[in-house]
């Protein structure tokens, strides 16, 4: 019988930690709105477009893994909408200036999707039977499905966001 060395252990427990100790911060700060500038929303997806780029450029999926991508960025677009309509959006009556806060249901849904990701990962390290994970398909595809959810996340709140103060200017 195999027994896990306490190394073993620490490269599990130590990351855990530091990403609960991570979340512990950020729900806590959740509480607070933030002013939401719409003009700044497209410098995330922006960025995260040149990065994918240049890594679907440099090293190229093969095959049928394309088509994982495209899966994948389309379930990250159609999670990231959901995601975005969780940010609550509030507009200022007097000044007209636009707020958010964040929902924790967003970031425990991205958590959800860490855990998954790892989960996946560590099956395969841990030799489960039966399992098998293709890293840099994984990278690949965990590119293009983070592309479709920072996206759409950010194309909703957008569009909510032009439409409440639209709609505060009217009143």
């Amino acid at each position: 019988m195999h027994t896990a060395s306490p190394q073993g252990w620490l490269q599990y427990a130590i990351p855990a930690v530091i990403i609960a100790v991570v979340l512990f911060f950020r729900l806590r700060s959740m509480s607070r709105e933030r002013p939401l500038k719409v003009e700044r929303l497209w410098i995330v997806p922006a960025l995260y477009l040149v990065i994918a780029g240049i890594t679907f450029w440099n090293m190229p999926p093969h095959g049928m893994v394309w088509g994982y991508c495209g899966a994948a960025l389309l379930a990250g677009a159609a999670i990231g909408w959901q995601r975005g309509k969780l940010m609550r959006i509030a507009v200022d009556p007097e000044t007209h200036e636009l707020s958010q806060k964040a929902s924790p249901w967003a970031m425990l849904l991205l958590l959800g999707l860490i855990v998954i990701r790892s989960v996946a990962r560590n099956a395969d390290a841990l030799g489960v039977p039966g399992v098998h994970v293709d890293v840099m398909m994984m990278t690949d595809v965990l590119i293009a499905f983070a592309l479709g959810l920072l996206t759409a996340t950010r194309v909703e709140m957008y569009l909510r966001a032009r439409r409440l103060l639209a709609e505060a200017r009217a009143a």
